[in-house]
């Protein structure tokens, strides 16, 4: 009585997970002008109210974006839209993979057409109305069918795979598929910066000779070596500014946006790279893989608990029996707020006490 509705729920929490993970530490280059103090501290800056009302409205964004993702879902599940696009694709296609792979298309479709009013509003009229988006429509209606396309691409290659655990190991099938997402998620992070991000802008070489260098210089002293340095065209886009390093192997890079390298003297840049360089160097990426894959193990492991009485009482409503039938701080903000980093750097002089650097170890003199 145990197998239905996860190859969806499985798949959309490995990609929604990859997706979280992968930006987490490339949304933060963003730094206003601070003030520096008589004594030398730097004085944390006093928000304009339109910053204010951003952030604010921005975290009933953030609350309103996690119970959608989970009413979407609920409400296709719980109305029998799930099983009759099963249905259908059943009549269309013949063998398991091609129905697992057509409802998986389906579902994709469907939601991008629900949600595109909710993305339009989020990723082009709100930064507009706020200033921070050079973006035209046109630009953000085709970035969001490229992302539609890349996703439908991913469903193709791998939604298949989950349902075939479950097929294959009704009672450790969350088991192996938490263990599936780590690889999973590697692969994720190893072709987005070479596959799925130049789609989007255009990467090309630093401009900036003189700053390249003294970039791989620093990247050099951090251990990072054998990297590119790009500079992408985000001023398309966004006034924001950010930077940051990705990808690892033979595919990691260095990159900078164009409105960065406008915006901020030499010195600011580079003391941002380091900061970027420091997520490199602590393998927070690698960290974080592996405590989402612990959490996707846990997530699943109370699904498999819980689905068969709950498919039990509506699969009447559901349209199937089985689960393998086809079918605030710590968790929104990836780093320490804006505040807490100047405070910590107006207090951080261990050498005044003659305590040893923190990570002093990671950099070559």
């Amino acid at each position: 009585m145990r197998r239905k509705l996860l190859p969806v729920l499985a798949v959309l929490v490995l990609a929604a997970t990859a997706l979280a993970a992968v930006p987490a530490f490339a949304r933060d280059a963003g730094s206003g002008r601070s003030v520096e103090a008589v004594d030398g501290t730097v004085q944390v800056p006093e928000p304009t109210a339109k910053a204010m009302r951003y952030y604010r409205s921005g975290v009933w964004i953030w609350w309103f974006s996690k119970l959608w993702s989970l009413a979407v879902p609920g409400l296709i599940l719980f109305s029998g839209l799930s099983a009759r696009m099963r249905s259908l694709v059943r009549r269309i296609f013949p063998g398991w993979w091609m129905v697992v792979t057509g409802y998986m298309v389906l579902y994709v479709l469907l939601t991008f057409v629900i949600e595109l009013p909710i993305a339009y509003y989020l990723g082009y009229a709100r930064q507009h109305a706020y200033g921070l988006s050079n973006q035209t429509f046109g630009k953000w209606f085709g970035d969001s069918f490229k992302g539609m396309f890349i996703t439908l691409i991913a469903v193709v290659l791998f939604a298949w795979i989950p349902w075939l655990i479950i097929k294959k190991s009704p009672r450790r099938w969350w088991l192996y598929s938490g263990l599936s997402a780590v690889p999973f998620l590697f692969f994720v992070i190893l072709v987005t910066p070479i596959w799925v991000a130049p789609r989007f802008n255009d990467f090309g070489p630093m401009k900036d000779k003189a700053l390249e260098t003294q970039i791989l210089r620093l990247a050099e002293r951090a251990g990072i070596e054998g990297g590119r340095v790009f500079e992408v065209d985000k001023s398309v886009d966004t006034k924001a500014v950010n930077a940051y390093v990705s990808g690892f192997m033979d595919t990691k890079r260095i990159v900078l946006w164009d409105t960065i390298i406008e915006k901020l003297e030499p010195d600011e840049l580079l003391f941002v790279m380091g900061h970027e360089m420091g997520h490199y160097v602590l393998k927070h990426v690698i960290s974080t893989i592996l405590f989402f894959s612990l959490l996707i193990m846990v997530a699943l492991y109370g699904i498999h608990r819980s689905a068969g009485g709950l498919i039990e009482r509506y699969r009447t409503r559901f349209g199937f029996r089985e689960i393998s039938d086809v079918l605030f701080k710590i968790w929104r903000a990836g780093h320490p707020l804006l505040g807490e980093r100047i405070d910590f750097c107006n207090a951080y002089r261990p050498w005044e006490t003659g305590e040893p650097l923190r990570y002093a170890d990671r950099f070559s003199p």
